[in-house]
């Protein structure tokens, strides 16, 4: 049962007078009324700028368009919404417009690494395909600021058919992420669509979709959505909570609906200045996660895209949360803490120095607790030296799956062996008939 708080219930008056319950819990209603001005923010959320906070507001909004669902925004504590964590990421700041000499339009060179419209093409085995440059929800601290929100460039069918025949003749591509914008934007039937199309392609094996809905519109999670992906395992979705105030009753039952339908989770954080720079909100987070069923992916540092400055925190703020979470609560809840780096590097990993010295066959390493101990190397080891000579190599390099093969009693109960009944081998019976002619 969908919980439809009182305060909710305020805000979807203020918005739509003629507004339901049902309405609420219709995702198409929320981006029907998304708050796209300043104006409409003071009205729904009840608090009144100044003047000269308005103008400024105004000012930022020129260059990156304001959008949060009504949903999103009922997370809001207006009565310190300066300090929120959901204001902060979703209602524009005059900071953004401080553009820093570091700061870049494309920092991670997608455009660039882009062999037609909408693919990026940067590591070997995957490609991101971008299906979508529009959100429910512009998030302050978005890398494609770029690109979100501009009505000219939304895919069309042509243009996604070359994203696709790009897949399709690339035969190396084994992993295709779909990303945007927010690819749940589009109807269940664009998706099935092109979920269907990518399918169909031989050496694809996996397919993953990068959305934050379940964060900023969990109502977009229906019946309907989750029934059409299942048809097309194997698929993973990651998705993108920030702060553990995000983790509602809502975006709970969206997570639960995918986790039921067999579909993987994982969630990709932003370190973010005044909203989550803080071991123990990210420890909170993730451990909320993992309780929902959703694995912490990866910890980013914030990019180097225009107007961000105001969020970066020092590499050494990450190493720091990263000491707060290793040792110190569950493997699977600590993600992995990357620097994408700009010009099209990719995603690089750093973590706490956990090797203290090195020496010919010891290794002196300590733990979260600062405890020191050493690991003795093996005195004689002989590595497999590649010489791309396989059919040398005297390693089993059979990759194709094992045969399953039923054993003893087994035979008789299989499915898959047609052995009716087993016999001693000293069989007197069995012996006589052998010799018979």
């Amino acid at each position: 049962m969908t919980v439809y708080t009182e305060r909710q219930e305020a805000l979807a008056g203020v918005i739509d007078d003629d507004s339901s319950r049902s309405d609420w819990t219709d995702w198409k209603w929320h981006v029907r009324n998304t708050i796209r001005t300043v104006s409409g923010f003071e009205k729904v959320l009840g608090i009144k700028f100044s003047d000269s906070e308005r103008k400024k507001h105004e000012m930022t909004l020129r260059k990156f368009p304001l959008a949060i669902t009504p949903y999103y925004l009922s997370l809001i504590d207006e009565e310190d919404y300066e300090n929120d964590p959901v204001f902060l990421q979703s209602f524009p700041s005059p900071e953004e417009l401080k553009i820093e000499r570091c700061d870049m339009t494309d920092p991670l060179h997608e455009d660039e690494d882009s062999p037609v419209p909408g693919i990026t093409h940067r590591y070997p085995d995957r490609v991101l395909f971008h299906i979508s440059n529009l959100c429910s929800m512009y998030c302050r601290h978005c890398t494609r600021k770029r690109k979100v929100g501009d009505q000219d460039s939304i895919p069309s069918t042509s243009q996604l058919e070359k994203g696709i025949e790009y897949i399709r003749n690339t035969p190396q591509v084994r992993d295709v992420l779909l990303s945007g914008g927010d690819p749940f934007m589009l109807s269940d039937e664009k998706l099935d669509w092109i979920l269907t199309k990518i399918g169909e392609i031989e050496h694809v094996e996996v397919v993953r979709i990068g959305t934050r809905m379940p964060v900023v519109l969990p109502y977009r999670i229906t019946d309907d959505l989750v029934n059409m992906l299942k048809k097309h395992h194997p698929l993973w979705i990651n998705t993108h909570f920030n702060h553990p105030r995000e983790v509602t009753d809502s975006s709970r039952r969206a997570i639960a609906k995918l986790a039921d339908a067999g579909i993987p989770l994982g969630n990709q954080s932003v370190l973010l200045a005044g909203v989550n720079d803080c071991p123990r909100l990210i420890k909170t987070l993730n451990q909320k996660l993992v309780k929902n069923r959703v694995r912490p992916y990866y910890l980013y540092q914030c990019d180097l895209s225009e107007g961000l400055s105001h969020f970066r925190t020092p590499v050494g703020k990450g190493i720091e949360i990263l000491e707060s979470l290793r040792g110190h609560t569950s493997g699977f809840a600590v993600p992995t803490y990357v620097v994408d780096a700009p010009g099209g590097g990719g995603k690089i990993p750093v973590m706490p120095n956990y090797i203290v010295s090195w020496a010919t066959n010891k290794v002196v390493l300590r733990n979260y607790e600062g405890v020191i101990t050493t690991y003795t190397e093996p005195d004689s080891y002989e590595c497999n030296t590649c010489d791309r000579n396989c059919a040398d190599c005297n390693l089993q390099l059979k990759e194709e799956d094992a045969e399953e093969k039923a054993i003893g009693i087994e035979k008789l109960i299989s499915d898959w062996d047609d052995t009716l009944s087993l016999t001693p081998e000293d069989n007197e019976r069995a012996e006589r008939n052998s010799h018979v002619a």
